[in-house]
């Protein structure tokens, strides 16, 4: 599920047990395509959320 912020930030949502690198360039592809320089991988599938977010920046 991809959710695009205020045409600023887009925000992809996984979960899945570990985020592979398939997964950042998903997101990277999406942010090219909408011309948005900041994303947020969010991974739900964790112990503690805060280790399942990365940041990308274009």
């Amino acid at each position: 599920m991809d959710l695009l912020i205020e045409d600023k930030l887009i925000v992809e949502l996984k979960s899945v047990d570990q985020i592979k690198g398939i997964h950042e360039a998903q997101l990277l592809t999406y942010m090219k395509l909408a011309g948005v320089k900041t994303g947020l991988l969010m991974n739900f599938n964790v112990t503690m959320l805060k280790s399942g977010i990365r940041r990308s920046v274009l």
